[in-house]
């Protein structure tokens, strides 16, 4: 699973927030919205999260493995 409560922290310790990403850096609002509930997002969003917030990949988005099922244990 893709989290990205790596982005959340990182905002909070910059100088920037919802409204300045949306209103002053033209980040869309369904982006954010996006990660809020870690749907997927482009690469392209990220690298200009990280440009924005002068910040490296790891502090925008993390990989969580899923657990194994036994559906899935054989792959």
């Amino acid at each position: 699973m893709i989290d990205y409560q790596p982005f959340w922290d990182t905002l909070e310790k910059s100088n920037e927030n919802w409204y300045t990403l949306t209103h002053k850096r033209d980040i869309n609002p369904a982006s954010l919205h996006r990660l809020k509930h870690n749907l997927p997002i482009s690469t392209v969003t990220i690298d200009l999260l990280c440009s924005i917030l002068h910040c490296e990949v790891s502090e925008v988005i993390r990989y969580i493995p899923d657990k194994p099922t036994e559906k899935n244990s054989s792959i």
